[in-house]
């Protein structure tokens, strides 16, 4: 079983949702119990024994560099993307070469929630199988959520395999912004822009996309 040793963290966004906290910093650092969000992602990875964090930066990226310059665990290594935002799927495939080829987690950088029993990230790394999956996702309960409005994103089996939800449908599971997946997907995706959830269409296709459902409460 490979291990899981690196982080790619989704912090380029320009935080349009969250303006004016966002109007002069980066989404990243807007705080949030006491400390910038992308700091409760970067502590969940080091305590998940994550080694290394690459984190793609756009706008306002100086400050988010110039913040996480201090941190030590996991380490940290910058994808600039300050010439062009390339969403979550285009983002992966520019850091590749940074992120090597064995599996990774990918984690949105304003993805917080508080713990049940245990911990979601090492239950979800102790639940990936690389034979049945290329990609595993932290899958979160309509029914345990704060702040979710909205019809969800997939249907889940027993075996925790993922469909998408069907039109003018509700269903109760959503994505929770992590993932274990494997990098090579990102590889032939097209060249610019893209949404992971083209890899995610094809996995689905394949029988290849589960889901591994959380504890606690997703916000």
């Amino acid at each position: 079983m490979v291990r899981v040793r690196k982080a790619m963290v989704m912090a380029a966004g320009k935080g349009t949702r969250m303006r004016p906290l966002t109007d002069n910093m980066p989404k990243p650092l807007v705080p949030f119990m006491g400390k910038p969000l992308i700091d409760h992602v970067l502590d969940r990875l080091a305590e998940a024994g994550i080694e290394e964090a690459v984190v793609n930066v756009h706008y306002l990226a100086g400050m988010l560099e110039a913040h996480l310059a201090s941190r030590k665990h996991p380490r940290i290594v910058i994808s600039d993307e300050r010439d062009e935002l390339l969403d979550t799927g285009g983002g992966t495939k520019k850091a590749l070469p940074l992120l090597g080829q064995d599996p990774i987690i990918t984690f949105n950088s304003d993805s917080v929630w508080i713990e049940g029993l245990g911990s979601n990230l090492a239950d979800l790394i102790a639940a990936w199988d690389p034979v049945r999956m290329d990609a595993l996702l932290m899958i979160a309960d309509a029914a345990r959520t704060i702040g979710y409005v909205g019809k969800g994103d997939f249907n889940m089996d027993a075996e925790g395999l993922l469909t998408r939800r069907e039109p003018a449908t509700t269903v109760p599971f959503m994505f929770a912004g992590v993932q274990i997946v494997k990098p090579s997907l990102f590889a032939v995706g097209p060249s610019g822009p893209f949404s992971t959830n083209l890899i995610w269409d094809r996995l689905i296709e394949e029988g290849r996309l589960f889901g591994q459902r959380m504890g606690g409460v997703w916000m």
